[in-house]
């Protein structure tokens, strides 16, 4: 559907930035134009900038949010799942997860075709990876032939036949977002929570989902480094969810370690495929199955036992018609780095500490992420760990193994690892639980 046109008041830009500068509150008709006329190109950059700034420094209250999200998902398309029948013509619900952003975070590979398993459609929009976090796109467009980028009318046809989608999001979704997250992205403004908490509510209100969970990360790693804050941006969210009725809820998980064993692309797609085995590092599959039960659970779905459809192959079944139906090849051999390089342990001891910033730092620096939208990542490239907190290492052992096909990168991926571990004395235990609270 395109979006209406503005028919609303006009009002002056400078005005608006002076209440909000002055802790002032925003109507709803200010908020709409506004949004609009950013989008519209009527105000300019700087004023915007000017506006984020004073968000970020004064904050706005629940229905100045609500508000702001909504003028933002009015900017562009809104997709309609409620005519979604499954091959025997039943209903579908949709559930969907979204996760803000982690180093390992490779969880919507192997969740997406685990919730389908069980009659839910899943139509998970996915972005690409920017800095330190990996994107969900680059990782599966390792597998040779993947696309991304689907019709809507292909995307409806997969959800019906498959049950799940992982695609690139239509440019036609909340586009006001686009203009502002790139220009909070340049203006120091990206942790205002009300900012962030619209762009990303209006985005997954937009997808038109009935269901939503959130995994919001916390901890080195992460956006948010400190659980008070997530707790927050967690919350807001949540509201934002309900309001537009969307059954909405948030985990608060950790991000101080990095998920798994692997940050890259095609190691984390391997690894992905371990899990759906039956496999794979315990943090990833205790993840997967908490949010495949969040996610069912939100849609309606009683009873379902996501543990036993990776035991028993029914998930890795559905991953392996998601791939086919996009073009990409389940059984090929995915792409492997040229190059590799071992870091070994510097003493005896525990293992407690993994800095999962620094970890995603190298993985970048190797080549599997990248420090502009337009740059190339490399499919093999990233870091293969041997050990995670909690376990016994010995100096002189291999703790992680670096992995790019352009061999001049080692050396900064090494300097991002300096002081990334800690080792303890024997005995000693790692602090952090991997799922910290549960917000509804």
């Amino acid at each position: 559907m395109n979006p209406e046109g503005y028919a609303g008041p006009s009002f002056d830009a400078v005005d608006i930035i002076r209440t909000k500068r002055d802790k002032g509150t925003l109507s709803p008709e200010q908020i709409a134009w506004t949004i609009d006329a950013y989008t519209r190109g009527t105000i300019a950059d700087e004023q915007m900038a000017a506006l984020n700034m004073a968000i970020l420094l004064n904050g706005m209250n629940r229905a100045e949010i609500s508000q702001w999200t909504a003028a933002m998902i009015n900017s562009g398309e809104r997709m309609d799942f409620s005519a979604l029948r499954s091959p025997s013509g039943a209903p579908m619900r949709t559930t969907d997860k979204h996760s803000t952003g982690g180093v390992g975070d490779k969880i919507t590979l192997p969740l997406a075709p685990l919730v389908a398993v069980f009659g839910a459609a899943v139509p998970q929009l996915s972005g690409r990876g920017l800095g330190h976090t990996g994107g969900t796109l680059d990782k599966l467009e390792a597998i040779p032939g993947w696309r991304a980028n689907l019709s809507n009318e292909q995307m409806m046809r997969q959800l019906s036949e498959v049950g799940a989608v992982i695609c690139a999001a239509g440019a036609g979704l909340a586009p006001a977002d686009k203009k502002l997250y790139a220009l909070r992205d340049v203006t120091g403004t990206v942790e205002a929570i009300p900012l962030i908490a619209s762009s990303i509510m209006s985005k997954k209100i937009a997808e038109g989902t009935q269901a939503l969970v959130l995994d919001v990360k916390v901890g080195s790693g992460a956006f948010m480094k400190n659980v008070d804050m997530a707790r927050e941006l967690a919350q807001t969210m949540v509201a934002l969810g309900l309001d537009a009725g969307v059954n909405t809820v948030a985990l608060l998980t950790d991000m101080s370690t990095p998920l798994g064993l692997t940050a890259g692309n095609a190691i984390e797609v391997q690894e992905s495929v371990e899990v759906l085995a039956g496999g794979g590092p315990e943090d990833v599959v205790e993840l997967t199955v908490r949010l495949a039960e969040e996610m069912l659970e939100a849609a309606g779905i009683h009873d379902a036992d996501p543990a036993a459809a990776l035991r028993d192959g029914r998930a890795m079944d559905v991953w392996r018609r998601m791939i086919a139906a996009q073009g990409g090849d389940p059984e090929a051999r995915l792409p492997v780095a040229r190059e590799s390089e071992v870091v070994y342990a510097p003493a005896d001891g525990v293992l407690v500490g993994l800095d999962a910033m620094a970890v995603g730092v190298a993985a970048w620096r190797l080549g599997a992420g990248r420090a502009r939208k337009e740059d190339i990542v490399q499919a093999g490239a990233g870091v293969r760990m041997h050990a995670k907190p909690g376990a016994l290492v010995r100096a002189g052992e291999p703790l992680m193994t670096l992995l790019t096909d352009t061999p001049e990168k080692f050396d900064r991926a090494k300097e991002a690892l300096e002081g990334a571990v800690t080792i303890a004395p024997e005995g000693s235990r790692p602090a952090n639980k991997l799922i910290i609270e549960r917000i509804s």
